[in-house]
């Protein structure tokens, strides 16, 4: 079994730091998670975004991308469902 490290872009460090509380714990800790498997039940790939994908955490969602061979997994994005994919192909650029 492969330990991945995972790195957050400078967005979505900024997005994790604006949530408060229970949501914020949630988040942290679905990111963790993502080290010891980065694909998780329940995860999707994105259409036509390149190689993201996302996982849902309540109302949530996180978006990122996972460099196998490097053993990486780059959080991109996270915020409300209705939120986050607005611009998503944009900010991966």
């Amino acid at each position: 079994m492969h330990v991945y490290r995972v790195e957050l872009t400078p967005a979505a460090d900024r997005q994790l730091s604006k949530l408060r509380g229970a949501a914020r714990e949630m988040l942290a800790a679905a990111i963790v998670a993502l080290a010891s498997n980065p694909r998780p039940a329940g995860c999707k790939k994105l259409r036509g975004a390149g190689d993201l994908w996302r996982i849902r955490v309540r109302d949530y969602r996180i978006v990122y991308r996972i460099a196998k061979e490097r053993l990486l997994v780059t959080v991109v994005k996270l915020g409300r469902r209705k939120d986050v994919y607005r611009g998503l192909a944009s900010d991966v650029e």
